[in-house]
């Protein structure tokens, strides 16, 4: 699963080089996490369309609003929850890394992933909005799929980060869904790099650049370039 992410940068957001976190002065966040708002990118008329989104999808026809963070490639198109924003409602939700925590017997280890050149990427993600109560909730989901060689020794699971080439591709609104599902492979291990960092990433109301830095405990192994 993906539980918590950052975006440090948000400066360098971008979508086909347009400048996206400039034009929303989105402050950099180095440990958000679900429920909290997240930036998203649609396409309307082939250009960029960016909102905030709860980070917990909530679908339509729900009698409560109770979101899932996270939703699995493999089962997009068949769970009700999913199946009907994967088809119609599809987003980028930038980031520049993500947690994970590798379990050791009742304890659990956090560690921090980026790209080797730390530079900013966009899971792919999908999206709702729910009306109730007098209430209107946007909101998203990030897909998961299986873990590269990186991660396969920390999680059964990681976020889908999708290449810069294929953006267009999966916002594009008249894409049939075997195109679709193709994207939603592991991203490279070797084009990526992972650590360990403190436990303190635990609590959601900590917010500060610090939680990246990578703390005493052994780094995994990274994989070779060739």
């Amino acid at each position: 699963m993906c539980g918590r992410f950052t975006l440090r940068d948000p400066r360098r957001v971008k979508f086909d080089r347009q400048p996206i976190g400039e034009l929303f002065k989105v402050v950099p966040r180095f440990n958000i996490a679900p429920s909290q708002d997240v930036l998203g990118i649609t396409s309307r008329d082939g250009e960029p369309d960016v909102s905030f989104y709860q980070w917990g999808l909530v679908p339509a026809w729900s009698r409560e609003p109770k979101g899932f963070i996270n939703a699995r490639a493999e089962t997009l198109q068949d769970k009700a929850s999913f199946s009907e924003s994967f088809q119609r409602r599809r987003c980028l939700i930038p980031a520049d890394g993500f947690y994970e925590w590798k379990r050791s017997g009742k304890s659990k280890q956090p560690y921090y992933f980026q790209l080797r050149d730390e530079a900013t990427f966009a899971f792919a993600g999908i999206w709702d909005r729910w009306q109730g109560n007098g209430r209107s909730i946007l909101s998203c989901a990030i897909i998961t799929t299986t873990p590269n060689e990186l991660l396969a020794s920390v999680h059964d699971r990681m976020p889908v980060i999708l290449d810069q080439s294929s953006h267009r591709d999966w916002l594009n609104e008249e894409a049939r869904p075997a195109q679709l599902t193709a994207l939603l492979a592991p991203f490279p291990a070797k084009a990526m790099k992972g650590y360990t960092v403190s436990d303190e990433v635990n609590h959601a109301s900590i917010d500060h650049e610090h939680l990246v830095e990578p703390c005493e405990a052994k780094p995994i192994l990274q994989p070779t370039l060739f």
